[in-house]
């Protein structure tokens, strides 16, 4: 008997150190992914980039740094550089005489334009400054993005709720593909494919969640008990992996603020009702707060 207390202890120990080691990597593997989430924002062409929005109208619009234009661009670039004709939901652009924009590399002559609902999208570049056709429902914007831009270099960094591993939760999976229409912060809807709900249970209360799928993730845009306190009135974002045998890990201690946070000529979805949770997640992303 007084030879089993030692073991005894010695394993209780091994095993408290082996709970440490993995709370240690989760939070290594937490830090970087935060540096890295923040790094993507900082980046050229990231969100913090984006500096107009200009809806367009049937027929011919005006492209260029002249602020009476139809879709004005920054100050640095030509007064005119040229017009994007939208005609039942075609899109022509036509370079003004004497600007030559490129696209990844190559000059560009007059064009039809592929708007950002395709993969390879036409993106027309003139210097540090890039420019787009998004398409939302029956509507075309020009989206400006600008990697001098005031929010870029004023970036203040992020701010989060400590990591909480309690948050990193196993939800079940139901099977139920079907369309999800979101409103937007725009006043357009957006339409998506969802697989399916995940439900999972905190406190003694049972939720249930409502993603679409995002390239070879699930995308699930939420609103909790914390939104318009700590963090976006809004929404937050989180993506995790695809569902494997029933289940899905969600980890709100990856949650983060939608491209809405970050500059005024965003297009973001809102919670679908099913995804406002009554319930305080407070892990990930707190409210970013913008330097003036």
């Amino acid at each position: 008997m007084r030879e089993a207390r030692p073991t005894r202890f010695l394993a209780l120990l091994a095993a408290a150190a082996v709970t440490v080691s993995a709370q240690t990597a989760y939070q290594r593997e937490i830090s970087q992914w935060r540096a890295q989430r923040e790094a993507k924002l900082k980046a050229e062409d990231g969100w913090l980039t984006v500096v107009g929005l200009h809806w367009l109208h049937e027929g011919v619009n005006t492209v260029g740094s002249d602020p009476k234009a139809d879709a004005p661009l920054p100050a640095s670039l030509p007064a005119r550089v040229g017009t994007i004709t939208l005609t039942k939901g075609k899109v022509h652009f036509k370079p003004a005489t004497g600007v030559q924009l490129k696209d990844t590399g190559i000059r560009l002559p007059e064009m039809d334009l592929k708007t950002d609902i395709t993969p390879e999208y036409d993106r027309l570049a003139l210097g540090r400054v890039k420019f787009f056709v998004i398409q939302r429902e029956d509507r075309f914007a020009v989206r400006v993005k600008d990697n001098d831009s005031e929010a870029r270099k004023k970036f203040a960094g992020l701010r989060w709720y400590a990591v909480d591993p309690s948050w990193k939760i196993k939800a079940t999976f139901i099977p139920s593909p079907h369309p999800v229409t979101f409103d937007t912060e725009v006043g357009v809807k957006e339409t998506d494919e969802s697989p399916g709900y995940v439900t999972f249970t905190r406190g003694g209360q049972e939720y249930k969640m409502e993603p679409v799928t995002e390239d070879d993730h699930l995308w699930f845009v939420f609103r909790d008990q914390t939104s318009g306190k700590t963090t976006y009135a809004a929404s937050r974002f989180l993506y995790t992996p695809m569902p494997k045998d029933g289940f899905v890990e969600i980890d709100f201690n990856k949650a983060e603020n939608p491209p809405c946070v970050f500059t005024d000529y965003a297009t973001c979805p809102l919670p679908p009702p099913q995804n406002r949770l009554e319930l305080a997640v407070p892990a990930g992303e707190r409210m970013y707060r913008r330097l003036q």
